[in-house]
């Protein structure tokens, strides 16, 4: 098969044929139907401190698809073949106290398919039955594909009370981008978009965000303040990791409401604790994948019932041949949820 391959510890990435993978009798092969290219995908391109210090090449990356069941291991009970799916790609141990209490998302030793073992940027690749997730064919397998990042998002905006509530989003790459088509199916208020790309910020007012505010040339907490009668607001989801979209989080959440923090930040960051956490007497919360499997569920309904519209976030589709060209494109800022078509279509 052919299949993107990490070959080595250097920046980069090839086209190469493969074996297609063998599997085991807890297992089931699925044929790639159509992946989508992640931010941690970009961080394993480009070969960065955090790569360097979690792969191990070779390796064949990707942990967002949809595809077919193709085979299946002896003790495989719960799909046949033909069944369309997709896959939760964080395999947590089962044996941990998080596991064992009802917090598999935040396993002590969970592994992660195309991360710490070969993924979907591939014609076939193996998942445990475990891990898979039929998919109603009536979902369109663009958004198949991307029920990964759309779970972040759906787990985010779901972590607390949402429905009539103001909603900031810091940062829209593509999690945040959906996460303004959640906040908005579930009953938010308001949803302010705050993000400094100006592409993005495009994509933003397709999403429907009520007020889109670039922080690097508006005041975000003036412009919330104004439109919340001097409140601030209820819930701000922070999706980008940046210092200042952090400090922004802070500024513009309402005494009493809550952040919930999903972006990653390369190092660490000060804040004020007394002003920023104390004295307002804030919620802060820590966002991690998806959880296992309730925000499979939620995210399934949403889709079923027609409450998302996601494609103007897939501004680009490219044959795997041309990963390479998808990758600059990320790089260069000129696109946001790329797909990836194995057999060229």
């Amino acid at each position: 098969m052919l299949a993107v391959v990490k070959p080595k510890a250097a920046p980069g990435a090839e086209i190469r044929e493969v074996k297609v993978p063998g599997f085991g009798r807890n297992d089931v092969l699925v044929k790639v139907k159509v992946a989508s290219i992640c931010g941690t995908d970009l961080h394993i391109y480009e070969w960065d401190r955090w790569a360097q210090g979690r792969i191990h090449p070779p390796l064949i990356p990707g942990h967002e698809f949809c595809g077919e069941v193709v085979a299946f291991g002896d003790e495989v009970t719960t799909v046949k073949e033909g069944d369309f799916v997709s896959a939760e790609m964080h395999v947590a141990c089962g044996k941990c106290l998080q596991c064992r209490t009802g917090e598999a998302h935040i396993c002590q030793n969970v592994k992660i398919i195309g991360v710490d073992a070969d993924g979907a940027f591939a014609e076939y690749v193996v998942i445990p039955e475990s891990n898979i997730w039929k998919l109603d064919p009536a979902i369109p397998k663009e958004y198949a594909s991307i029920l990964d990042p759309l779970g972040n998002a759906v787990h985010t905006v779901l972590a607390g009370e949402i429905a009539a509530r103001t909603v900031a989003i810091t940062g829209c790459g593509p999690i945040g981008l959906f996460a303004i088509a959640v906040a908005r199916a579930v009953g938010a208020s308001q949803v302010f978009a705050i993000e400094v790309n100006e592409h993005r910020r495009k994509i933003a007012s397709e999403m429907k965000a009520d007020v889109i505010i670039d922080p690097s040339k508006e005041d975000a907490r003036a412009i919330i303040s104004e439109r919340t009668d001097g409140a601030g607001a209820d819930v701000v989801l922070e999706m980008a990791g940046h210092p200042d979209a952090i400090r922004t989080a802070f500024d513009v959440v309402r005494r009493g409401g809550r952040i919930s923090l999903l972006g990653l930040t390369s190092k660490p960051i000060s804040l004020n604790f007394s002003e920023d956490i104390i004295f307002k007497g804030i919620t802060i919360q820590g966002i991690n994948g998806r959880r296992m499997y309730q925000t499979w569920y939620q995210m399934t309904a949403l889709l079923k019932a027609g409450k998302l519209d996601l494609h103007p976030v897939i501004t680009d589709r490219i044959a795997m041949k041309d990963f390479s060209t998808a990758m600059e494109r990320l790089k260069a800022g000129q696109a946001s949820k790329i797909l990836i078509y194995p057999n060229g279509a």
